[in-house]
């Protein structure tokens, strides 16, 4: 018996030894803290901000093309008010297909985002490692990432070990 429940100890031990350990921390907080997030992030909206402008200066064009063929439509012909509808219909498909390509899912807008945001990401990938290092630590999720975290223990929260390492302050 004696025998069993040693075994049975120095099994539960073992488990116990190949257990992995894991934190998590806060991206959005850490860049939050960051000035270079917060310059990366005014850059980004001066990119939003022209782009927009553009886009809407081309939609306003597109309105002046409708007006005036409005205005014009009981003097134009069948074939002429076929082409110039045409036109318009060209000019606004060629807007949509702009707005997308600068605002849409993989547009200039979010390539831009993902280079400027490049090196502030690099820089708290690197100090997660020397963290997840120092700490013996086997993982570590990003609370502000896509994946679901319903709770999450305060001692597991890895955050002020990088923002400390990053030498951010963790007061303001």
């Amino acid at each position: 018996m004696k025998l069993k429940i040693f075994f049975l100890l120095l099994m539960l031990g073992g488990f116990q030894s190949i257990a992995q350990k894991f934190g998590y921390i806060d991206t959005e907080y850490i860049m939050n803290k960051m000035p270079e997030y917060k310059k990366a992030n005014e850059e980004m909206n001066q990119f939003a901000e022209k782009w927009t402008k553009d886009i809407q200066a081309k939609y306003a064009d597109v309105e002046k093309m409708k007006q005036k063929y409005q205005q014009e439509e009981i003097l134009l012909t069948a074939d002429m008010k076929k082409e110039k509808l045409a036109e318009i219909d060209k000019k606004e498909e060629e807007l949509r297909t702009l707005n997308n390509s600068i605002f849409g899912l993989n547009g200039q807008l979010f390539q831009k985002k993902k280079e400027i945001l490049k090196p502030i990401l690099d820089e708290i990938y690197k100090t997660s490692e020397k963290i997840a290092r120092k700490y013996k630590l086997s993982f570590i999720f990003d609370k502000a990432s896509d994946m679901s975290m319903f709770y999450a223990d305060p001692k597991h929260d890895y955050t002020d070990f990088i923002m400390d390492e990053l030498g951010l302050n963790l007061k303001k």
